[in-house]
């Protein structure tokens, strides 16, 4: 005997079970207690006496965290491999294979006598994701691509190399781990005879994602659960070399001077003037000065100092850099010295995210009653290279007290724990949509 259902039923079915599906992804959250305990087991990789973390990227210590979590990926039933960057990947097949992999993470390697957060929370938030989808037998329509990122804060190698903008030259700098980058990605599983050749195209990749702490206390001292990062800054430098003329400090009266410290003294105020007395989030900075020749009585006849101007919008930092400079010229002619700008080759261009998948963050914050705040990042990061190759966004938490890079660095495990179920919300959202 054949039983007959009429269409309206088998619809009605569907629909339903579409609707439940829909239900368990919009009620998933994270295991927050794993999280933490997989956190506080990668900062023993590498934890000094003082408490800070020295895993510094292609260290000993770099090596030891990269084979734990390679292990650990391999057990949740990942393909996990290195590239030729010395970045380590896992994937998790999608429905759709055909389909250009999401991508999230971040990194975990330190400065020396870093924090414990600092990429970190990228890279495990990342896996937790991945660990929940698994246990809840969740598979998206998209192949899954966890990131660990090689050399971040050495100069943000990996990424750069995923997005074509490392050279020869590259690989010859020196780390802090006594490495070159050459030899630091040999050390850990990298190839640099063919690391030039892993440039991504933008339909390699659907979609980035980056889960990241603050390092600002913008988020903490307003008590706000999630930054929605609107962009990275770009940033610029240059040495600034002050030219007077160097004289017996006895000897020399004090109207009589060409004292290229006063002009660099008049300098350092005048670029905290310009840059506050224009209305935006821009940053700038004099961060370090040498006199010369350096003696307590001589007049300094050369000073050379620094001047580093961020923010989102390129044109605008060449705007506060061209006031700055007709200002420095103006304060040569009072002080009878001069001024010359030497461009440094540490420039890096503003990296906005994008406005799709901020609005994907924000909803997100939004349904889990989380609350949040449109920002920049004045930091650089891994995303900021990927904004290159691909749609990309950024999810921020609180730093306490908005301290970084240093062994006070701290995230609450509940800050975190809303962070990655943010993200992996919005891997649940961008897995639905066309990003083309």
């Amino acid at each position: 005997m054949r039983f007959f259902f009429p269409l309206s039923l088998i619809y009605f079915g569907i629909v339903l079970n579409l609707s439940l599906v829909q239900a368990q992804t919009n009620s998933l959250n994270v295991n927050a207690d794993r999280l933490t305990t997989q956190l506080k087991k990668l900062s023993t990789f590498g934890m000094n006496k003082k408490g800070g973390n020295d895993r510094v990227a292609f260290s000993d210590y770099d090596i030891q965290a990269r084979s734990y979590l390679s292990n650990y990926l391999k057990d949740l039933g990942l393909k996990v491999y290195t590239d030729a960057a010395g970045n380590l990947i896992a994937k998790r097949e999608g429905k759709k294979n055909s389909l250009s992999p999401i991508v999230f993470g971040s990194h975990i390697d330190a400065v020396p006598n870093g924090g414990h957060y600092d990429g970190d929370v990228g890279v495990m938030g990342g896996i937790e994701v991945l660990e929940t989808l698994i246990e809840n037998n969740i598979q998206t329509n998209h192949p899954l691509e966890l990131i660990i990122f090689s050399n971040e804060e050495g100069a943000i190698f990996g990424s750069r190399a995923l997005a074509g903008k490392i050279d020869q030259a590259t690989l010859e700098v020196q780390t802090a781990s006594g490495y070159t980058n050459g030899e630091g990605i040999t050390r850990i599983g990298g190839d640099p005879e063919k690391v030039m050749q892993l440039k991504r195209r933008p339909e390699d990749v659907h979609a980035f994602l980056e889960l990241h702490i603050e390092q600002g206390n913008v988020l903490h001292k307003n008590n706000l659960d999630i930054g929605v990062v609107e962009g990275i800054v770009g940033l610029k430098w240059w040495d600034v070399e002050i030219t007077g003329l160097t004289n017996h400090a006895g000897t020399t009266p004090m109207n009589d001077r060409k004292d290229a410290m006063i002009a660099a003294a008049q300098f350092v105020l005048a670029v905290n003037e310009i840059i506050t007395g224009i209305e935006g989030a821009q940053v700038g900075t004099v961060g370090r000065i040498a006199a010369f020749p350096g003696a307590p009585n001589v007049i300094p006849g050369k000073v050379i100092t620094s001047l580093e101007i961020r923010d989102l919008d390129a044109a605008k930092i060449k705007m506060l850099f061209e006031k700055v400079e007709a200002r420095a010229h103006e304060l040569g002619e009072a002080t009878r010295t001069t001024f010359e700008f030497k461009p440094i080759d540490a420039t890096a261009e503003p990296a906005l995210t994008d406005v799709r998948i901020q609005d994907i963050i924000r909803q997100n914050a939004i349904d889990l009653n989380y609350s949040h705040k449109t920002m920049p990042s004045g930091a650089g990061h891994d995303a900021q290279d990927m904004a290159v190759i691909t749609p990309t966004g950024m999810i921020f938490v609180p730093s306490v007290n908005g301290i970084s890079h240093a062994p006070e660095e701290f995230s609450t495990p509940e800050a975190i724990a809303k962070g990655a179920n943010v993200l992996l919300q919005s891997v649940l959202d961008i897995d639905k949509i066309n990003l083309n």
